[in-house]
């Protein structure tokens, strides 16, 4: 699979890079990343092919925009698609930095706050940030807020960034949203998306873009018993689970990040994955791991073992 191959999002019009970058991983508070690390991981995943970067306010508290902003700042504005989001202003004296806001008037200026630490004028995708508890007030604020902004042409798609498969098929069967982020939940141990969400988003032309497909890192772990699962000290079940996969994929040479990289990529309402990375080697590692080539057997070997459900497309 070629990491760079541009795919049309959705009916956006834009076309995203196979691959993106998640700029969460440059603000990663369990990895000590150095501001020159984190500006030069962005820089590098231009450099190789990456065409697609997103971001929020929320990582490191405007510190991961920063970087990007920096990261970009000498790359031809055309040359790549940049998301951000709202949802959340950025408040030292708030409770965490930060309070919600969805409001029509907190969405415009957490987007122009977002814009002066990126240095650029526009964003290509804006989300709305994790509102899964807050349904009602993103769709009666930021949601035509975001519709009102994609009319005057200051952003060219809107959507939702989550982890919740449900509540992000409601909001696309509800809204008019372009596309989404989904994290987490199409991987090789979560494929809650796939009965309902992404045949929706197929059918309707709604582009999806894949973040969490190591589900915060145990598949890209060692799988020792503090492996984490959204952030998590793994359950047992699911470390079980990564294992049973992991020795599958041992057995056919294959690294496991390769496969769940992969996994998550061959299904046809899957535009682009994101993988954080915190280093400029975690950005060619995941576009080697993208590229290699896999033994249709051991697409075979996980579906005859039960680890993904039979109805999901495989690669190959």
């Amino acid at each position: 699979m070629d990491p760079f191959e541009k795919v049309a999002l959705g009916k956006t019009g834009l076309q995203l890079t196979r691959l993106g970058l998640g700029a969460r991983g440059i603000v990663d508070p369990s990895v000590e990343v150095s501001d020159t690390e984190a500006v030069d991981t962005v820089r590098t995943a231009l450099e190789v092919g990456v065409r697609y970067v997103d971001t929020s306010p929320r990582y490191g508290l405007g510190r991961s925009e920063l970087f990007v902003g920096k990261g970009l700042a000498d790359v031809d504005r055309a040359e790549y698609v940049l998301s951000t989001k709202v949802g959340r202003i950025l408040a030292p004296e708030a409770d965490g930095g930060w309070y919600w806001d969805f409001t029509r008037t907190g969405v415009r200026r957490c987007y122009e706050a977002s814009l002066s630490r990126l240095g650029l004028s526009h964003a290509d995708i804006l989300l709305i940030h994790s509102p899964e508890r807050h349904y009602d007030e993103a769709m009666s604020g930021a949601y035509p807020a975001l519709v009102d902004m994609r009319s005057e042409g200051l952003i060219c798609a809107i959507g939702v960034g989550l982890t919740n498969a449900e509540t992000a098929l409601r909001f696309a069967e509800e809204g008019d949203f372009d596309c989404f982020l989904l994290a987490g939940r199409y991987s090789l141990l979560d494929q809650s998306a796939l009965p309902e969400f992404l045949p929706y988003c197929l059918e309707n032309d709604i582009g999806v873009v894949i973040g969490g497909v190591y589900n915060s890192g145990i598949l890209a772990s060692d799988l020792g018993p503090d492996a984490l699962y959204d952030y998590r000290v793994a359950p047992q079940e699911i470390l079980a689970r990564a294992r049973q996969i992991r020795d599958i994929c041992l057995h056919h040479r294959v690294p496991l990040k390769a496969a769940a990289l992969q996994f998550a990529t061959a299904h046809p309402a899957v535009t682009s994955v994101v993988p954080g990375s915190s280093f400029p080697g975690h950005v060619k590692e995941n576009a080697a791991m993208l590229a290699l080539d896999i033994p249709v057997a051991l697409w075979d070997d996980l579906r005859d073992r039960g680890l993904v459900d039979p109805g999901a497309p495989l690669p190959g």
